[in-house]
């Protein structure tokens, strides 16, 4: 029975063995597929990693860009508002100057209005009140010497300042308040190189 013990022992050695060779074997093929999975982890974090920075760096970006777009806006805001205020400035400058300036200042602009054809020129009732002595005859002069003549009407504009010019029967808005609203776009565009 020694031999058949011994062939026993054999066999359980061998199986023992082949067991043991079996089971390294598999211990050494999942430790491979446990080392590629690790490895297909790792890339596959460092892409979603990858991806999340970008999309972080997008939104900054974009972030980034809209902050920016609201900063030119309120900066153009302001802009918009000082240019407004300076405008308003001289316009109220012009409409409080006293009579020998606010005269000076309608001869200037009637000798650049007046036209060749006879016609009237219509101020607001304050200015009718106040109107220099001998500006009648002035106003006729720089009439004269654009090739037409004027007449001092009686009849009151409803303008704020300035004059009408009516040429038959076309009236020409000459108020201060017309001229400004014209002239907005320049006016607005030279405060803006005066100030910037």
């Amino acid at each position: 029975m020694i031999g058949i013990d011994n062939l026993t022992d054999q066999i359980l050695k061998e199986a023992q063995q082949k067991a043991e060779a079996i089971l390294a074997d598999a211990n050494e093929k999942a430790a491979k597929v446990e080392a590629q999975a690790v490895e297909k982890g790792k890339k596959e974090a460092e892409k979603i990693a990858a991806a999340a920075e970008a999309d972080v760096r997008d939104a900054a970006g974009r972030t980034e860009s809209q902050a920016g777009l609201r900063r030119r806006q309120a900066l153009l805001n302001a802009k918009q508002e000082i240019i407004a205020a300076a405008i308003s400035k001289a316009y109220e400058k012009l409409m409080g100057q006293d009579d020998k300036a606010y005269f000076a200042m309608i001869e200037k602009m009637l000798a650049k209005a007046a036209g060749k054809e006879d016609g009237e020129i219509l101020f607001n009732a304050k200015d009718l009140k106040r109107l220099p002595e001998g500006f009648a005859g002035t106003i006729e002069k720089i009439a004269a010497a654009a090739g037409g003549s004027l007449k001092v009407s009686d009849e009151a504009a409803n303008i704020d300042s300035g004059f009408i010019l009516r040429y038959g029967g076309v009236d020409e808005n000459c108020s201060l308040k017309a001229l400004f609203d014209e002239k907005q776009n320049e006016l607005q565009d030279e405060v803006h190189r005066t100030l910037w």
